[in-house]
């Protein structure tokens, strides 16, 4: 059995001041009006050109972000990979639609592709889409709509950078994982990644798609994609999430006049999940799963599925991992147990990774029970320690 309580696994990597400085972080994320403030007065302070790195860097960056480079990462990366803790390096600079900037993307990825290929404690690579191409032709073209003649040309262009960014995962035999992204951009990322997955997934899962399982529909998309796979013979790389975007595409719906595409309730989505963990692992001969989930009985399950059909802790085709910053009761002790744990570490230059922060910030303030675990474990923790620390001084 996997001890998700054990706080000395969970916290093992971190100094006392490392725990302090969490314990006061999640506590102001556990405000949604402290949380809302920050965010505001960040975000005019950007506007103001106001220098903003002296307060953000020390603080909400570094609990979640592993530096603004590839190289500020490594410390972090070591530092995990003494617990047996693999890092898939992310860069989330996002929203950026003109061609400078998405060729930088384009740049940086490729970079980090080439860096995972060189160590053993980062497994796999990953991108999000949306950074090489504009909204218009992902909406567009996810809708069907007739593209003008420059956007078809857009729309190939960004077929060829995502298979640049495969082909080059596939030549330094790194695993790469594709973002999932709004629904209304998903239909032409996932008819893309099929592509890709046809080319370079002949021999294993080298393109992973994401299913975001809080949709109605991923559950039907992902049989569909298997019995695709199954007839034109590849492998299908399934990294699985439950959802980002949920007040977003509820929002949208309402706007726009469509049913939401997400489910009704939590527990629609946690069945949703659990079952595709569950088809995934029917189907392994063909289907290798990335279980991205903070959630303990989807962790548990595949845990359970793995021991009770004596699959080796170690199988290349299944993987867990949470985020950086998160669940570390998780990700610390699956790796204690042998399984293959892996961190999500996001880096970049902060002022552009302002987006992701305040996603994990409210995303904190509005998850249920996920500050409030955060924080109790901290605090079970720190009273561990002082525990740990009085009995020695009595014993001297």
């Amino acid at each position: 059995m996997i001890n998700f309580k054990n706080t000395e696994i969970a916290f093992a990597s971190k100094s006392d001041r490392d725990i302090i400085k969490a314990r006061i972080l999640y506590g102001i994320m556990a405000s949604p009006f402290i949380t809302k403030v920050a965010k505001s007065l960040t975000q005019f302070a950007l506007m103001i050109h106001f220098p903003i790195n002296w307060i953000v860097k020390p603080t909400i960056y570094n609990l979640f972000v592993g530096g603004e480079t590839i190289e500020e990462c490594a410390s972090r990366v070591e530092t995990l990979g003494k617990y047996g803790v693999k890092s898939i390096l992310d860069y989330s600079v996002e929203g950026k639609e003109n061609i400078e900037d998405i060729e930088k993307a384009l740049a940086e990825t490729l970079k980090s592709i080439e860096n995972a290929g060189k160590y053993d404690n980062i497994p796999f690579a990953v991108f999000k889409p949306t950074a090489f191409t504009t909204s218009v032709v992902l909406t567009k073209a996810s809708a069907g709509e007739e593209l003008t003649e420059e956007e078809k040309k857009e729309a190939e262009n960004f077929k060829k950078r995502v298979e640049t960014l495969c082909r080059r995962a596939y030549e330094v035999d790194v695993p790469v994982l594709i973002d999932a992204e709004d629904s209304w951009y998903q239909n032409f990322i996932d008819e893309t990644v099929e592509e890709m997955m046809i080319k370079f997934n002949k021999e294993k899962a080298v393109v992973f798609n994401t299913w975001q399982m809080y949709r109605k529909d991923r559950l039907e998309h992902l049989k569909k994609s298997y019995e695709k796979a199954k007839e034109k013979g590849y492998f299908l790389g399934a990294k699985f999430v439950r959802g980002a975007y949920m007040e977003k595409e509820r929002e949208r719906a309402a706007k726009t006049g469509y049913e939401s595409p997400i489910h009704e309730t939590k527990k629609d989505t946690d069945k949703s999940y659990n079952d595709a963990l569950r088809f995934s692992f029917e189907h392994r001969e063909i289907i290798s799963i990335f279980n991205g989930t903070h959630n303990e009985e989807s962790t548990l399950l595949l845990a359970d599925l793995m021991e009770k059909n004596n699959i080796d802790k170690k199988d290349n085709r299944f993987w867990f991992s949470q985020l950086y910053g998160m669940s570390d009761h998780i990700s610390f002790n699956l790796a204690a147990a042998g399984y293959n744990a892996a961190k999500y570490l996001p880096y970049g230059p902060v002022k552009h990774v302002l987006p992701y922060l305040f996603r994990r910030a409210e995303e904190n303030t509005s998850v249920k029970g996920q500050t409030s675990r955060e924080l109790m474990l901290i605090a079970g923790e720190i009273k561990r320690r002082k525990k740990i620390r009085k009995e020695m001084k009595e014993k001297n």
